[in-house]
């Protein structure tokens, strides 16, 4: 003590010496090698080492390096897969564990944009500085294998995994992806017939391309998609807002087709569907992407409409008496030739639109309909269309009933038509009431229903003509009939359908892969052999895709690769002598890369093949019989977050079964198991303008919250800048230490759940981390404080009870629990013996081992000073002795006619008669018999005695 102030002792864990530890103890790891998993072949493998028999594969969806960087939010499950890692590692496994970066994307490209500065340039800075904040957290990576997306040697590769899917059809014999030479062969041979029965060699080249294409599961075809003339690029799904716009800028967003690459994903549909039974993964994302495929049985029906015919499918063929009008969404390629140039006379004023003619009707509804998004077509609760002009026969009635088009139906599923049924849907319901459209119900509803359209059960109504009688059939009946009598007279067939669509694959962008295809002089893609990958992407002056007016719907992208003439016109020789070919100037979609990671962590420098076989069925192999029957394959643990449960997860898995089915790898599946994480989200806080002040500058003060005085209202949400509410894992680490970071995070609460970040509470876990310093070093001195005293027989019971539960938490990535389990057997430590002077080794080992998988740094720091020369990663993890896990004694409610009315606490081991009679003789009990036999006791062994009076 100094003039009145209290110094902190030398060797106090501090945050300063939390990071001194933590940044000598990183350094140890990577000059050591100590996270690195050997292969069992290649240059990662260790010649004369035999591997562990026990192998664990985790991965962690890969991150984009924002240059931002990273909030206290981003690492949650980074931190818990590493925890987990770190826990199997001890317990002997063969761990790997490393981390990559999807590093293609529009950002860096909008930054190159801006300020001239190559994406390239960008992102490796990007990427520099995430490694450099993941560092700091002290995470267990092998860093040989980290990879990038936009690494050369690694796009090289996903350009070869894309000529193996332009290679490949899917032949529906086998159920199964295989090379396009087989099919050539089967054509030349006569094994399979032309499409109009001309010999092989009677079509010409061209026919023979085109015929073969047709088949690809990798093609060019006209497809809708959402064009934004003001960014100068198609833009997906998820990117056009509601009313139509563009997420970024807020352009209007417009629907038209363009000729674009698509990845035949639906021949996968029924074992991307059906293989979801045999993962381990959480039930809410298997109904994601079972509604996502959204497989459907019905039938496919013809319906005459003069020299044409539409096509619908239906899941309801047993409706089809109450079809009164149809719809065919406005992209629909018959729209035009059902389009006549007068109304028919006596049309209802009501359908045109107000237009002249169908054709401006028609054209202006189209227009109108191309600014909104498919969300917001569905979603639209308002109905609008207008009729073509032309008339379908019903084929069950010979009824002639209108064709209108309406946003409300989608070429992307089913036919791009429907049959519109207004009894049975209320979107029908609700159109056909807006143009005084007919409503015929086909099914009787119950008794009292009425208003509105009956989805329900019934019997069928309305529904006779000729020989064809549904009346009286249930629902399930009806639909059989119907579809043989369909099938019978030629109007149609049972089907299947999906709401999948085949994976829009290219986008007009310079930041992505190339496509490694150029075309001939005809037009068409040829595949570039293998030795002429990867195709580079070259250098352009400008990387931003030529914008339009934003109302120019009519306009064409302009990608950015077509303005480097140089690398798009290119002479090769590709087996037939030196010809001009022109390059693909799109580029593939982010969703690429991150398709196959999982294959080249596992061998990141093999420059001959994607991934040796030996080393892939070692880390991803379908497990032995005795792990269970009918296992799929995969890595063990794959841990991110539930927003990509879709998109994601069905493009990796569709990847992979075309690599299983080509003999590339021999899992079926990527992610045998998958986790999701929670979130963290933050407290932000607005003033009296509603603008949001920095939320680490607001003061709580007797439930208000003041902002330099001025009151502020709370809101809970998402982290981010724009509510002035980050906390950076930077600033945790440098004001209290990567390890109480960590285990603040990982005791929030269970990893799967979101949780509220509050900085005041990371003090707790700073406090605990104290403590648990103080039982090993003397904080005056720095002297170990250890002694090898016996342990209590209390002391016995408390140890092998926490090892079991928080080998148990980990295993299960119960991290919350474990550090709980952690606190409370350090607690007991400190109670008995921490103003002793010595703390048993017994018992400060087991514990500083069993924190390691959380906070690596001061468990290597003490286990050192502990007297162990060798890093704790690779183990001992603590085994519980059996013998202490038996409870000696147990307590009994002792109910009287049903009723609790006292306790007893008896040996465990105690016999009925004898806890019998000490419930007897228990003495609230004996006062309530009043001296009286009881009628029976009934004794539930470990649980409870019941007493009858």
């Amino acid at each position: 003590m100094t003039d009145g102030t209290e110094t902190t002792p030398a060797h106090r864990y501090t945050a300063e010496l939390a990071g001194e530890i933590e940044r000598r103890w990183q350094d140890h790891w990577s000059e050591n090698g100590t996270f690195h998993a050997p292969n069992p072949v290649g240059p990662l493998s260790e010649s004369g080492k035999p591997l562990p028999s026990d192998k664990l594969f985790v991965q962690d969806m890969f991150p984009y390096p924002s240059g931002g960087g990273l909030h206290v939010g981003h690492p949650l499950g980074y931190i818990g897969t590493d925890a987990y890692a770190r826990f199997n590692r001890m317990i002997g496994r063969n761990v790997l564990h490393t981390l990559g970066y999807d590093a293609f994307g529009l950002p860096a490209e909008q930054y190159a944009a801006q300020t001239g500065t190559h994406p390239r340039t960008t992102t490796e800075a990007n990427i520099e500085n995430m490694r450099r904040q993941l560092r700091r957290l002290g995470l267990g990576h092998d860093e040989r294998r980290s990879v990038a997306t936009t690494d050369i040697s690694y796009y090289r590769w996903t350009q070869w995994i894309f000529l193996q899917i332009f290679n490949a059809y899917y032949d529906e014999e086998q159920d199964r992806a295989r090379p396009v030479a087989e099919l050539e062969q089967q054509y030349a041979h006569g094994k399979r017939a032309t499409p109009d029965g001309r010999p092989w060699q009677e079509l010409s080249r061209l026919e023979q391309r085109e015929l073969i294409d047709s088949h690809r599961l990798v093609y060019i075809c006209e497809a809708p998609v959402n064009w934004a003339p003001g960014l100068g690029t198609v833009v997906a799904n998820e990117e056009v807002t509601a009313d139509g716009r563009s997420e970024r800028g807020n352009f209007p967003v417009f629907r038209k087709n363009l000729r674009q690459w698509m990845m035949r994903i639906t021949a996968y549909a029924d074992r991307l569907l059906d293989d979801l039974d045999r993962l381990d993964w959480p039930e809410k994302v298997k109904s994601m992407q079972r509604n996502w495929i959204g497989r459907s049985r019905g039938a496919n029906i013809r319906f005459p409409a003069g020299d044409k015919v539409i096509e619908v499918f239906t899941t309801r063929p047993d409706t089809l008496f109450g079809t009164t009008y149809m719809v065919l969404a406005p992209e629909h390629p018959l729209v035009d030739e059902l389009t006549p140039s007068e109304w028919p006379e006596g049309v209802d004023e009501r359908w045109t639109g107000g237009a002249a003619t169908p054709v401006e009707a028609v054209a202006g509804y189209r227009k109108q309909a191309s600014r909104k998004s498919e969300l917001d077509r569905q979603e639209s609760r308002e109905k609008t269309g207008v009729f073509t002009g032309s008339y379908a026969v019903n084929p069950v009635n010979g009824e002639h009933i209108p064709v209108f088009i309406a946003d409300y139906v989608l070429m992307g599923y089913g036919t791009g038509a429907i049959m519109a049924v207004p009894g049975q849907d209320q979107r029908d319901w609700d159109f056909a009431e807006k143009f005084g459209l007919d409503i015929i119900r086909t099914v009787q509803p119950a008794e009292g229903f009425d208003g509105q359209a009956y989805t329900g059960d019934g019997p069928a109504i309305n529904s006779a003509h000729g020989d064809l009688n549904l009346n009286g059939m249930g629902v399930e009946d009806a639909k059989k009939t119907i579809i043989a009598w369909l099938e019978e007279h030629g109007h149609g067939e049972g089907t299947v359908q999906y709401k999948l669509r085949d994976w829009l694959f290219a986008r007009q962008r310079y930041w992505g892969e190339p496509f490694p295809i150029v075309y001939d002089s005809d037009g068409l893609p040829i595949p570039l052999p293998e030795e002429q990958l990867p195709v580079v992407l070259p250098d352009v002056e400008d990387y931003s895709p030529t914008t339009f007016d934003p109302d120019d719907a009519d306009s064409e992208p302009q990608p950015p690769l077509s303005k480097a003439s140089d690398w798009v016109e290119v002479t090769l020789d590709l087996g037939d002598g030196p010809k001009k070919y022109r390059r693909d100037t799109n580029v593939m979609p982010q969703w690429a890369g991150s398709c196959w990671y999982q294959l080249r962590y596992i061998d990141p420098t093999n420059e001959e093949r994607l991934v040796d076989p030996e080393n892939e069925r070692y880390w991803m192999g379908p497990r032995p019989a005795e792990h269970g029957a009918n296992d799929p394959g995969g890595l063990d643990l794959y841990v991110g977050g539930v927003e990509h449960a879709v998109l994601h997860l069905l493009y990796a898995r569709f990847w992979h079964k075309v690599l299983y089915d080509l003999g590339h790898v021999s899992s079926e599946e990527p992610y045998r198991r998958l986790y999701n994480q929670g979130y963290i989200q933050a407290y932000a806080y607005t003033d009296s303008r509603g603008f949001y002040v920095p939320a680490e500058e607001v003061e709580e003060r007797d439930g208000k919250f003041f902002f330099h005085g001025e009151e502020v209202k709370q809101e809970y949400g998402k982290m981010g800048k724009s509510l002035k509410n980050i906390v950076t894992p930077d600033e945790m680490s440098e004001n209290y230490g990567a390890d109480t970071f960590r285990f603040y995070e990982m005791s929030m609460g269970p990893l799967d759940e979101s949780r509220p970040w509050a900085t005041k509470d990371v003090v707790g876990a700073h406090r605990f981390l104290q403590r648990l310093w103080r039982l090993v070093v003397e904080e005056e001195s720095g002297a170990l404080r250890v002694s090898d005293a016996a342990l209590t027989e209390d002391d016995l019971r408390i140890l092998h009870k926490t090892i079991a539960g928080v080998r148990d938490d980990y295993a299960q990535l119960r991290f919350n629990t474990a550090g709980a389990k952690l606190i409370e057997l350090n607690n007991h430590v400190t109670k008995v013996y921490g103003s002793a002077g010595q703390t048993p080794r017994g018992l400060v080992e087991p514990l500083v081992l069993m924190l390691a998988p959380m906070c690596p740094h001061i468990a290597e720091e003490l286990w050192s000073r502990l007297g162990h020369p060798d890093s704790l990663v690779h183990g001992p993890f603590p085994v519980a002795d059996e013998r202490y896990l038996v409870e000696d004694s147990v307590e009994y409610p002792i109910q009287v006619n049903g009723k609790v009315r006292s306790r007893i606490t008896i040996a465990a081991d105690a016999g009925q008669e004898a806890v019998k009679a000490a419930a007897l003789a228990d003495a609230k009990i004996a006062a309530l018999l009043e001296g009286a036999e009881p009628r029976k006791v009934i004794v539930v062994p470990g649980r409870l005695v019941n007493v009858v009076r």
